[in-house]
């Protein structure tokens, strides 16, 4: 089963990961090391990634009133598979995103099937 992947960012977690109060070098060189990390956690699970995703840009909300700018937590996305829910967590155990980079978290959902016309 294919599950999505939202890997999430709060202010909360910004702050508390130290990440504005580093230097330029040390940005750099934690922005360097979390790259390679990330890279080598997708070259570990290259067979269950089935879209790469990435990270997302600001967002626009659309409803009944029509267009408007919004805000939320969602960073970026991968669309994974697995056997089970709980295997598809697994993948993410201590990810980049959150344990080098100044992420909150990743939370996986399963992609269902779109209900038949017919039901």
């Amino acid at each position: 089963m294919k599950y999505m992947a939202i890997f999430t960012g709060t202010p909360k977690a910004f702050e508390s990961s130290g990440w504005a109060r580093l230097s330029d070098a040390e940005r750099k060189a934690r922005e360097s090391q979390g790259m390679q990390a990330w890279h080598a956690w997708g070259e570990k699970h290259e067979a269950a990634i089935v879209v790469e995703g990435g990270p997302l840009g600001k967002t626009k909300r659309v409803d009944k009133s029509g267009v408007s700018d919004a805000s939320n937590n969602i960073a970026g996305y991968v669309i994974v598979e697995a056997d089970s829910h709980d295997a598809a967590a697994k993948l993410f155990e201590n990810h980049p995103h959150f344990s080098i980079f100044p992420g909150d978290a990743v939370e996986i959902m399963p992609c269902n099937p779109i209900p038949s016309m017919d039901a």
